[in-house]
């Protein structure tokens, strides 16, 4: 059953209003018609329901809600992913995946090796893009939020944000010692998780921002003896983070 996503200010009592380009994508594209049912899950709430659609005009899409579903796709671990901007279209094959894995942010960063300029007309356009292959991938994987696309931030302006995580673990190739697995067995156990993490471009991590991580309250880690890509880093250590500390897996 496809899935699609709306806002508070469209749900009225037990009618759900289906606006934007999610109408032409209903209609025309999966061909639903009056009397067929859709899954609809409310951004704000992260509420789910079972809906059947009784009208369709142009501009929008009447729905009825049918069910509540009371279960959700959500981990207890809440992940934000700080990405090193790469090059080329890897952001939004890094965005797409995250999202299916169950990132609950990215925030991309603009590192000292990051070759990627963005002056602020393309910023624009990319955040615009970024966010919405999170809400597409989003539907596909049957996620109750979409995954917010923050605006790109530069390396020193992570530094304020650490202590607000549980833990805040910098993915560095040149660590031998310190691995993602005995960090994670390292915290106390708890409900819910707020991990950080954060990958470096293609270029890594330089050794000036390691100093600055080094002096601040994060983990420096290994997650192998192999060199990943930054495309592939935050996907391995997302999946393992969720894997350690998820329940009911």
């Amino acid at each position: 059953m496809p899935k699609f996503f709306v806002q508070s200010n469209q749900i009225t009592g037990d009618n759900i209003q289906i606006i934007g380009d999610d109408v032409n994508h209903l209609h025309n594209v999966l061909r639903k018609r009056v009397g067929d049912s859709i899954q609809i899950c409310n951004k704000d709430t992260e509420k789910n329901y079972i809906a059947e659609i009784y009208e369709i005009q142009k501009k929008y899409i009447n729905c009825k809600i049918k069910q509540t579903i009371n279960e959700t796709t959500e981990s207890n671990v809440n992940i934000t992913l700080f990405q090193g901007l790469p090059k080329f279209d890897k952001m939004e094959f890094i965005i797409q995946k995250n999202t299916e894995i169950g990132i609950k942010e990215i925030i991309p960063v603009i590192m000292e090796r990051t070759v990627v300029k963005l002056n602020e007309k393309d910023e624009v356009k990319k955040i615009e893009r970024w966010r919405k292959i999170s809400e597409i991938a989003a539907k596909q994987s049957m996620r109750d939020i979409v995954p917010k696309v923050s605006n790109p931030i530069k390396t020193k302006d992570i530094l304020p944000l650490i202590d607000g995580f549980d833990a805040f673990l910098v993915a560095y190739e040149n660590e031998k010692n310190n691995s993602l697995k005995s960090t994670l067995r390292m915290l106390k156990h708890q409900k819910n998780y707020n991990i950080g993490i954060l990958i470096g471009p293609e270029g890594g991590i330089s050794d000036s921002e390691i100093q600055l991580f080094n002096e601040s309250n994060c983990s420096i880690i290994t997650i192998g003896k192999r060199i990943l890509r930054t495309e592939t880093a935050g996907l391995v250590m997302a999946s393992n983070i969720i894997y350690e500390l998820e329940e009911g897996v």
